[in-house]
């Protein structure tokens, strides 16, 4: 069977152009030419069917022929939010991962032990990009920060649901004394955020600013995990509750 390949078009109508890492992909790698057919999302929720209209070595413009909404894949906002790694492949590896899994929205914290201050987020937008189409999506998911902790949770004030992931143990804040598997407390809607600390976790004073925030501990298993993999794991748990079964 003959592969159907995504391309992404921010600016998706009758007559535009592809960017220009996606018509030399399609033109110099794929060898596409003036009326092959191929698919275009807009990374808004919009899929397009397009011929191609011109290829040549400085662009690649489109006919649209038809365009649809695919039906959502989950219910709710899947928010992921974590302190980066000090190996920037790393990050790179989990916003790829998680995208193919489906979220809508990741944000790099500034945490009392984060080790990398700075990203590139324009690298980082490519691998959600290449993610979506690899997994065959219409909706690109948001990119934010690095920002700091304080901030971040001043932010997602409004979000109804909260969760913070960190390592101690439950008995050391009798606030909370509990720390459920997110699996099991998530809703299936509403837009939902959970944090996740640095390698080196979060401080103490971190946590019970958030659980003053309004945020719920919550676990995400019985193994000590890798920061890219905890955030991984907390998006799949989201998706899982979150998922519209076909």
């Amino acid at each position: 069977m003959k592969e159907t390949r995504y391309f992404f078009c921010p600016q998706l109508g009758d007559g535009c152009q592809l960017p220009d890492d996606e018509a030399a992909h399609a033109v110099r790698v794929l060898r596409l030419r003036e009326g092959d057919e191929i698919l275009v999302t807009d990374g808004r929720g919009t899929l397009a069917s397009a011929c191609i209209a011109e290829a040549t070595k400085r662009a690649c413009r489109l006919r649209v022929l038809s365009h649809e909404t695919p039906a959502p894949l989950w219910q709710g906002g899947i928010h992921i939010a974590v302190a980066p790694t000090k190996n920037a492949d790393r990050m790179e590896w989990f916003v790829e991962k998680a995208t193919e899994i489906g979220t809508d929205a990741f944000t790099f914290l500034h945490t009392a032990n984060t080790e990398r201050s700075r990203l590139n987020t324009e690298r980082l937008a490519r691998c959600a990009v290449s993610a979506m189409k690899q997994s065959h999506k219409a909706w690109l998911p948001r990119i934010g920060g690095p920002v700091a902790f304080t901030d971040f949770l001043e932010t997602v004030a409004a979000t109804p649901y909260k969760y913070i992931c960190h390592c101690y143990a439950p008995t050391d804040f009798p606030e909370a004394p509990d720390k459920p598997l997110l699996l099991d407390v998530v809703p299936i809607g509403g837009d939902a955020v959970v944090i996740i600390g640095p390698e080196g976790d979060f401080t103490p004073a971190e946590v019970r600013q958030a659980l003053a925030a309004g945020f719920r501990p919550v676990s995400l298993g019985e193994s000590r995990l890798r920061t890219e993999t905890a955030a991984l794991a907390a998006v799949h748990m989201m998706y899982l509750r979150k998922r519209i079964a076909p």
